[in-house]
């Protein structure tokens, strides 16, 4: 067995192995998208073919749609070269189950995958139809950034800024000039959906847009009718969503099961970018997506696949309710613990009734007091997803060393707005919270980089460790001094906390949950105990 077009019209062979087949015509289906596109996304990655394909493949088999995904990769172009155009452009998406049991599914709705070096003007062909009804995204939150912490430009961005007249390598560069393009021809609407996984996500693509195209207008290359255009919601729309579902790379132990299968070439490939890309993607098996209803040249039917749409403010309001309380402030904690107590999976850590009953207690006990609730999705049902589903999936291979990475910049957000919810009730005091103010005190005994039986560990890549690990230098396990003239400057940093931990009595009780972190080898389980079990 091998996955191309021609392979799997084999189809006894792959049904009686497992695989799930697309029921649609495929060339038909090409040769539609060939003609009237309706659909471009720019980000080759796993939550694209893992979980957006997936969707437009079941609109595809249910006759409810004509078109597939045009699908274009402005990062890495291997990732077309080896994992896309190798297999025709067909993808193998795998479930994987907590029971153990995994669901394999034959991909074919990408009707096209192109790169800039090569597919330039197929791009601007594709933009430029009049039929496209959405530039969807998933480049990753860095994706957006035009411009380093001492605000000047990056490398790959600069040449874009400065030389018009040659085509961008940036991917926001290569959007903003098909866009361009668009506007040209006929100024056709079109909804620019980003699907990252980060808060206000439309905003930060609409923001980086309009940086490229003003700094062109400047420079007198485009006229003030590409701004307006630009800036007219009903002609382009920088449409906000909130997007979840776990993606972790390629699992070898899912590849073994294609080897079993007699299925070859899926090989995991790590391309010179160190990308990691096979032509499988395996994936968890519950999803998320709520977007803004807000699409000037229509949409497909996406609603008939469990996704939710409505206004701006709900979207916000969902996105408020996973970021700060019923995910990612419990998957943080599960990363900092579980690099401290030498863990290496997160499924594991849910094994440990110490962290189970730390994520509990924080999620529903000083978390969804003031969680914000979005109406469309109940929280009760995310939490415990999460906690029950989710997390304790053995068979999603993520670990709390990957989760760890930017911690510094991720707890303001998940932790303060909690916080800042509990003040905007009136609350001035929060000495009340417990759990908050233990992983904060974990995430201080973190930065030590010695774990919980006095054995040194390296730290995941965060850009402020350079300025935060100062503050715990002076400690060891064993010490038994004071801490407030160490560590007053940092908890009382609004710009990592959210708040001035001391204005609100938390500083004192972090303070004291780390000294008892400290007392030596097994202090940190023992502290856990003290306070969960």
């Amino acid at each position: 067995m091998k996955l191309n077009l021609q392979d799997i019209q084999r189809k006894e062979e792959w049904t009686g192995k497992g695989y799930v087949l697309p029921s649609f015509d495929i060339e038909k289906m090409k040769k539609a998208s060939r003609e009237t596109p309706t659909w471009v996304h720019f980000g080759a990655g796993n939550i694209f073919r893992a979980f957006i394909a997936v969707l437009q493949q079941r609109l595809l088999n249910e006759g409810k749609v004509e078109t597939g995904i045009i699908v274009c990769e402005t990062f890495d172009e291997e990732i077309v070269h080896k994992a896309y155009r190798a297999f025709d452009n067909l993808a193998v998406a795998v479930t994987l189950k907590g029971n153990g049991d995994i669901q394999k599914e034959v991909i074919a709705s990408l009707s096209e995958s192109l790169v800039p070096s090569e597919d330039y003007a197929r791009m601007e062909e594709v933009l430029c139809a009049p039929s496209l009804q959405i530039l969807s995204l998933t480049i990753t939150e860095k994706g957006y950034a035009l411009k380093d912490d001492k605000g000047l430009y990056f490398p790959w961005i600069k040449p874009d800024i400065e030389n018009f007249d040659r085509q961008p390598v940036s991917t926001i560069g290569i959007i903003t000039r098909l866009l361009l393009s668009r506007y040209k021809t006929g100024a056709f609407p079109l909804a620019l959906v980003s699907m990252d996984n980060c808060s206000h996500n439309g905003t930060l693509l609409k923001k980086a847009v309009l940086e490229y195209a003003e700094i062109w207008r400047a420079q007198g290359h485009l006229d003030q009718g590409f701004l307006d255009y630009l800036t007219d919601e009903n002609k382009i729309s920088f449409t906000w969503s909130m997007i979840d579902k776990i993606t972790p790379r390629p699992s070898e132990i899912v590849q073994k099961q294609f080897v079993e299968d007699g299925l070859e070439g899926m090989d995991i490939i790590i391309t010179s970018k160190k990308t990691y890309v096979s032509p499988f993607v395996n994936a968890e098996e519950s999803q998320y997506l709520a977007i803004e209803d807000h699409f000037p040249n229509g949409k497909p039917a996406l609603e008939e696949t469990g996704v939710l749409f409505s206004d701006k403010e709900t979207i916000d309001k969902i996105e408020k309710m996973k970021v700060c309380t019923c995910l990612n402030p419990l998957h943080t904690v599960l990363a900092v613990f579980g690099c401290l107590l030498g863990y290496d999976s997160i499924s594991a850590e849910m094994k440990d009734p110490l962290l189970k009953g730390f994520i509990e207690k924080l999620g529903y006990g000083e978390g969804m007091p003031v969680v914000v609730d979005p109406g469309i999705m109940n929280a009760e049902d995310f939490i415990r997803d999460s906690i029950e589903v989710r997390f304790p999936n053995p068979f999603v291979p993520d670990t709390p060393q990957r989760i760890a990475t930017d911690t510094s910049k991720k707890i303001s957000v998940r932790f303060g707005e909690t916080m800042k919810a509990y003040i905007e009730q009136g609350k001035t005091d929060l000495s009340f919270l417990t759990y908050i103010p233990l992983f904060m005190a974990g995430w201080l005994r973190y930065l030590m980089a010695v774990d919980d039986k006095g054995q040194a560990f390296d730290l995941s890549p965060d850009p402020n460790l350079d300025m935060v690990q100062p503050f715990v230098k002076s400690f060891s396990l064993g010490y038994s001094g004071g801490v407030h003239e160490e560590l007053k400057d940092l908890l009382s940093n609004a710009g990592i906390f959210g708040i001035d931990l001391y204005q609100y009595h938390l500083g004192e009780k972090v303070e004291a949950f780390f000294l008892e972190m400290l007392e030596g080898p097994g202090a940190i389980g023992k502290t856990l105990a003290k306070y969960i079990l």
